[in-house]
């Protein structure tokens, strides 16, 4: 698949995505958080409500009233009695089935096997309405057999740990259990089941002994409110996240546009290779306007560099022109005639060119970013070394030389000394001196002449490759002019610096200051000093 349709392959993409998933997730734990937390509301109004109608017909039972008085009329909470046995005494009339089990009719306590006179009963066992009632009653006893279980089984919990055997759960005549017990069971009330909250509450009384009232209220509100909040959620979740995405889409596209555009423009630069050209950079102050500000920065440092090595290139030739032409007209004069070769005048002139050669060669070094060696060299030595070497110079040199080490690569600050040397030769009325000396953490070399020095304002252009002060001077006594500039390049790979500025007796001193390192032999005696303390 090609990059232009690799799927999130933009950045708008990207975070369209990851928004609109994050946001996703946060509506989905939200989403649940609220459906359980209108459950739990909902289920507890329920439960509410089935123990206040539990207690209510609790209430009229303990103040001895009737079954056939009690309010079992509300079909919104229906209600059943149950007696010690766990026979049903009393239920609300609508009440059908709970939990697969028929609610019967109230029936009365069985009367002795002697009829009272004109009753108009039958003892047949072959009348049907007899075999009905038998089949009523043997239901009758199931369930009271089921019920008695369980209660049986409560009893027995509740009985543990009892020495003497005694109900500690016993009510008084009268009094009504402060404990509810709740259940969810499935109730068909008028011929529609539904799921119920069952509220079970316990109540004695003195004509009818402990008796159970199981009260319910329908769960249908808290269904039917959880299943509309929840397609409300199916149906509002996926139009809030079309919504969040096609926002984060179009804010995103609006962020990103300065972006497009810098990345355009650059894109023109590197084809029409015109440096000075800038990118936009927009009036915002956010991370995009200081990337266009520091992107503008970069193309104008590489256009100086550009423009650096242009210059260098055609200084440079111009340079080399000069030497070979004249060389040149020397051996084609000396070719045609013989006699009027200027031999010392050529050597001259190969001379100069090879000096040029090997600073350019040299500047080519330093810009690649050649690193000076880590070797010890002590500068009064390398001075007296170089100068020692030089040929009769124009005006005699004096040195006032201290000793003092430095690091790094003594060929090139050799070289160093050597064009600052010839520097002042060409300057100085009749006095140069040498120093070298200590100054704090730093190693010092100074280079002073008496002639007119230089001016302040161009005490930094000097060190500018190609650069002369003097016009009037020709360039066969001026040099090419990058002696200066690399002493300067040298100075900065040694971590060190050079700078010009006025003699004490008039001229001009160029100060080379270089870090210092302990000499091996001071090291050595502290060491020594050292043992012998120890």
């Amino acid at each position: 698949m090609s990059r232009r349709f690799r799927p999130f392959a933009s950045v708008r993409a990207r975070a369209t995505a990851g928004a609109t998933v994050v946001v996703a997730l946060a509506l989905v734990v939200a989403g649940a958080a609220v459906l359980l937390a209108l459950r739990s509301s909902l289920v507890d109004q329920t439960d509410a409500q089935a123990e206040s109608a539990a207690r209510k017909v609790a209430s009229e039972l303990a103040t001895g009233l009737s079954y056939d008085k009690l309010d079992l009329s509300d079909d919104d909470n229906p209600v059943r009695v149950l007696n010690e046995d766990g026979r049903v005494v009393a239920h609300t009339e609508e009440l059908e089935r709970l939990s697969g089990e028929r609610v019967r009719d109230v029936r009365p306590e069985p009367k002795t096997p002697s009829t009272a006179p004109g009753s108009g009963d039958s003892d047949d066992p072959d009348d049907p309405d007899d075999s009905d009632d038998l089949d009523d009653a043997a239901e009758d006893k199931e369930d009271a057999a089921e019920d008695a279980a369980e209660r049986a089984n409560g009893a027995e919990d509740s009985d543990d740990g009892s020495d003497d055997g005694s109900d500690d759960d016993s009510l008084k005549p009268g009094e009504i259990d402060d404990e509810t017990r709740i259940t969810e069971r499935s109730a068909t009330v008028d011929g529609e089941t539904t799921e119920y909250r069952f509220a079970a509450v316990r109540v004695n009384t003195e004509s009818k002994g402990e008796l159970t009232v199981d009260a319910g209220a329908p769960l249908t509100t808290e269904r039917n409110a959880v299943t509309t909040a929840l397609t409300a959620m199916l149906i509002g979740f996926p139009v809030l996240l079309a919504v969040i995405a096609a926002v984060t889409w179009l804010v995103t596209r609006r962020a990103l546009r300065p972006v497009d555009a810098i990345r355009g423009e650059m894109a023109a630069i590197t084809a029409s290779e015109d440096l000075a050209r800038r990118v936009p950079e927009p009036d915002t102050h956010d991370e995009i306007a200081r990337l266009a500000r520091t992107t503008n920065e970069t193309l104008a440092a590489l256009q100086a560099s550009v423009e650096r090595q242009r210059r260098f290139v055609a200084d440079a030739s111009h340079e080399l022109r000069s030497p070979i032409a004249s060389l040149r007209t020397q051996l084609e004069v000396g070719a045609a005639h013989p006699e009027l070769l200027d031999v010392a005048g050529a050597v001259e002139d190969t001379v100069r060119l090879q000096e040029l050669a090997a600073d350019l060669l040299l500047l080519a070094r330093l810009d690649a970013g050649e690193k000076p060696g880590q070797g010890r060299v002590e500068l009064a030595a390398l001075a007296r070394e170089e100068l020692s070497q030089r040929p009769a110079d124009r005006v005699p040199v004096t040195t006032a030389l201290e000793s003092v080490e430095v690091a790094g690569s003594r060929g090139q600050l050799s070289r160093v000394l050597g064009n600052l040397v010839t520097n002042a030769q060409r300057h100085a009325t009749a006095r140069i001196t040498v120093t070298t000396r200590t100054e704090g953490a730093w190693a010092v070399l100074e280079v002073a002449d008496d002639g007119n020095g230089v001016p302040a304002a161009e005490r930094e252009r000097i060190f500018e490759r190609f650069v002369r002060l003097d016009d009037a001077r020709s360039r066969d006594e001026g040099g090419a002019g990058l002696g200066l500039a690399i002493a300067r390049d040298v100075a900065a790979r040694h971590g060190g610096t050079l700078t010009v500025d006025e003699a004490p007796g008039g001229g001009a001193r160029f100060v080379l200051r270089l870090p210092q390192v302990r000499p091996e032999g001071a090291r050595g005696t502290a060491r020594s000093a050292e043992d012998h303390r120890h």
